[in-house]
């Protein structure tokens, strides 16, 4: 028998619709609006991707192991990739597991964008400095998701503690 209740997602929603304030409804509607618009740009990517892939494996399947072909697939995957990330990112939001898109997620981003970005380099034509830049980029990216990380490390550990400190009654 097929049960009438809703997805548990939609529940949680209409749930907590009644007590949010008017900014956290306002984030509800435009994250919803903001996942829905990114699905569809990650549909219109993966078509373009299928396209791409059918083209050098049935018509050009000369060409197929190229350098040049194998940047532009791989390119276009973590293209793909980077906006499934944003959108995880985005549902968490509506899911109500995260009150706002995070920054360590930012940074991932962002991270995940660099690396596409030396994929996709022609190493040929490439002047020295933008390979030390986007190189200092990454490295600097990397830092910073370190360091967020261990704050958020420390911040669970003292959350933990407390948590330990109330149950012994102190």
């Amino acid at each position: 028998m097929i049960s009438r209740r809703s997805h548990p997602r939609q529940t949680d929603i209409r749930r907590y619709w009644s007590v949010m304030n008017l900014p956290e409804r306002f984030e509800q509607v435009v994250a919803t609006v903001l996942g829905l618009v990114i699905a569809l740009i990650i549909m219109m990517a993966l078509w373009e991707l299928m396209k791409e892939v059918y083209q050098y494996l049935f018509v050009q399947h000369a060409e197929v192991l190229s350098h040049r072909n194998f940047q532009t697939l791989f390119g276009s995957i973590m293209t793909l990739l980077i906006a499934m990330e944003f959108q995880h990112s985005i549902i968490k939001v509506i899911e109500r597991r995260e009150h706002i898109i995070q920054t360590k997620i930012v940074i991932l981003i962002a991270m995940l964008a660099v690396t596409r970005k030396f994929i996709i380099l022609d190493y040929a034509d490439l002047d020295p400095m933008t390979i030390v830049a986007l190189a200092a980029g990454i490295l600097a990216l990397g830092l910073v998701f370190w360091l967020i990380d261990q704050r958020e490390q420390r911040l669970d550990s003292m959350d933990a503690a407390s948590d330990g400190a109330h149950r012994d009654g102190r």
